[in-house]
């Protein structure tokens, strides 16, 4: 397959915070929502390709408000952009409570993929076609984003 749409790497997934998910202030532990983002991406990533794609990266992931134990998480994730071997994953968190009857958009987190093959050596990704203006924005900025991440790699070397 030469191309596939932006549409069908999309993926929802919710999850309940549970007290082992909490700290004892009964907030989501930081690094249980990194662990979910990265299942919600690498679901996009792989549905989009059809084969294993390894997480290469995580931007920044900035906590806006805080998840609080018993709020439902909903993560939304759809690829942005493919490269060659990498592309770039989008997702977007939300928190509900359904107690106060209240949904928070609490993250947004951009990760790199690398497609494999069977061995887990680096193969063409398959392209990403975005359709609506949302999803060519996301698909501009990804490539800002990409050079970004490559200046700032070629400082650490």
């Amino acid at each position: 397959m030469t191309a596939r749409k932006v549409t069908d790497s999309q993926v929802t997934m919710t999850e309940l915070v549970l007290p082992n998910h909490a700290n004892q202030l009964g907030t989501l532990f930081g690094g249980q929502l990194m662990f979910w983002i990265d299942i919600c991406a690498s679901l996009s990533a792989g549905k989009h390709n059809g084969r294993t794609c390894v997480t290469a990266s995580v931007d920044k992931v900035d906590f806006h408000h805080p998840i609080k134990l018993g709020d439902a998480v909903t993560l939304l994730s759809s690829v942005n952009r493919v490269f060659n071997t990498s592309l770039e994953v989008g997702v977007k968190v939300f928190a509900q409570s359904f107690r106060e009857n209240i949904v928070k958009h609490t993250n947004s987190a951009y990760l790199t993929f690398v497609c494999v093959d069977e061995e887990g050596k680096p193969v063409k990704a398959v392209d990403a076609l975005p359709e609506t203006n949302e999803q060519k924005r996301r698909f501009n900025e990804a490539l800002i984003r990409r050079e970004n991440r490559l200046k700032s790699r070629s400082h650490h070397n």
